[in-house]
């Protein structure tokens, strides 16, 4: 027996709708997310609908609504990587495509976008915790939970993402 609240709203329901909600306001940050995974549009937009889709048929699987931001990006990065591992081939990198969605349009050549191309040669692990915790503000224990990894873990592959990109960058300005 589910259990209803004052409107009559059985608690599934309200969540479910939290959940519709989320994925609503957050849309364009979702796909901003899954293209920085995927590095191609139409995988990330494939990828994204497939998440939403095994979100909301899934949706109970929720146990407490104020993790369901990483409950959806870890659902989200999952279809990210099923689909790399099922068509197992690299997916082009198209900077154009990827400095036209940053906000605020960046032009080629200006320091976020190089500093975002060296982040994209990161290895998965490294680039996803550094995208989760400077491009989607997740905190570490956010990131730990969406990747379904350890908090030390999780701080070392920051840390160590982070010291990989210093050396590039440091390398390329000489």
């Amino acid at each position: 027996m589910k259990t209803r609240d004052r409107r009559g709203e059985t608690m599934c329901d309200g969540v479910r709708t939290e959940l519709i909600s989320f994925i609503t306001e957050n849309q364009e940050k979702l796909y901003r997310f899954a293209v920085s995974q995927m590095k191609d549009r139409d995988a990330a937009l494939d990828t994204l609908q497939n998440a939403i889709v095994k979100a909301l048929e899934n949706y109970t699987a929720i146990r407490k609504p104020e993790y369901m931001k990483t409950w959806f990006y870890r659902i989200l990065l999952n279809e990210c990587h099923g689909y790399m591992r099922k068509n197992s081939r690299e997916i082009a990198f198209e900077p154009e495509q990827v400095y036209r969605m940053q906000e605020g349009e960046m032009q080629p050549g200006q320091t976020d976008f190089e500093l975002y191309r060296q982040i994209q040669g990161l290895p998965d692990k490294l680039r996803t915790v550094i995208i989760l915790r400077f491009y989607e503000d997740f905190s570490l224990e956010e990131i730990a939970r969406a990747t379904g990894s350890g908090l030390g873990a999780v701080k070392y592959r920051l840390y160590s993402g982070l010291r990989r990109l210093e050396k590039k960058l440091k390398e390329e300005s000489r």
